[in-house]
């Protein structure tokens, strides 16, 4: 299976003029992700609106990303959502697209019981050969995926891993310490991948690596070598900025912020909005206390 990263990139989708997928603009992001010290990307996941983009558009990305990237990092897709027979088709299709990873989010609105959950996931991996990512966020899905349904899907032999947003420590260290040794734990929160690492978590699927990519990972190998301090200093340094990009909700603020820094991904689709004035003025202020790691190549503008 393919190496899919410590740093990966939940990737904005950019929207043109017309709120149309410029997919254009898609590859260089991605490749720009990758310049700036992402080892992979998720496309159409949580941070990329996937609820407002159509199966159309997410083939389409799927496979334009991936023939952008190459070789150069993983493309994850983020193919989950409430039905699991609509997952398994837009799963299979995504492996026809050519994508190195599924991302499978913990099915919102309809709240299944842990036994359903654990069924939903074994389901979607027995009917694809890609390496599966779960995704467990509560604030978003109304719904915890406990350590003891992770474990036993960690059973599963392409279920690889977990992108874990519960903010619970104690049931992520549980995870971390249960699952087989080639399980990976990757923070779901910018503002938790110092102690998830710390306690033997892989990575993090990152938002705020669309700005600082290269900060955090600086961050993340001081302290896999074991440079706890300096790698603690990292990490309260960037939480400013870690904060204040969910101050509305994603990706509201990170999609702003790109504009701002001159790499165009357009606004968010409707429910979704820019944010107002008094909230971006305290976005920008925020923003401006750090170097962007982002290469914006003129194009981008």
């Amino acid at each position: 299976m393919t190496e899919i990263g410590r740093l990966i990139t939940a990737m904005v989708t950019p929207f043109d003029a017309q709120g149309q997928v410029d997919y254009q603009q898609a590859k260089r992001l991605a490749n720009a992700l990758l310049d700036s010290g992402s080892d992979g990307v998720i496309v159409s996941g949580t941070t990329g609106e996937s609820p407002t983009l159509s199966t159309e558009e997410k083939l389409r990305l799927f496979a334009e990303v991936k023939s952008a990237v190459g070789d150069r990092g993983a493309v994850v897709a983020g193919t989950g959502n409430y039905s699991t027979s609509e997952s398994i088709e837009l799963s299979r299709e995504a492996e026809e697209a050519g994508v190195d990873g599924l991302l499978l989010v913990v099915p919102y609105y309809n709240k299944p019981p842990q036994e359903g959950l654990y069924q939903h996931f074994k389901t979607i991996a027995e009917h694809v050969r890609l390496p599966c990512i779960l995704y467990n966020v509560p604030s978003r899905t109304s719904l915890n995926m406990t350590d003891q349904t992770t474990l036993r899907l960690s059973q599963v032999d392409n279920i690889v891993g977990v992108k874990e947003a519960s903010s619970d420590l104690n049931q992520i260290a549980r995870i971390i310490d249960g699952a087989p040794a080639d399980f990976r734990v990757w923070s779901g929160n910018d503002d938790e991948t110092f102690p998830i690492m710390a306690m033997g978590g892989y990575g993090v699927v990152s938002v705020l690596s669309h700005l600082v990519g290269s900060q955090i990972k600086h961050m993340m190998g001081l302290l896999l070598e074991g440079d706890v301090e300096r790698a603690g200093a990292e990490h309260r340094r960037l939480l400013p900025i870690f904060k204040i990009m969910f101050t509305i909700a994603n990706p509201i603020p990170v999609k702003y912020s790109l504009n701002q820094a001159g790499f165009n991904v357009g606004a968010p689709r409707l429910p979704l909005v820019n944010p107002d004035e008094q909230i971006a003025a305290t976005i920008d202020e925020v923003v401006s206390l750090y170097d962007i790691d982002l290469p914006v190549p003129a194009v981008a503008r």
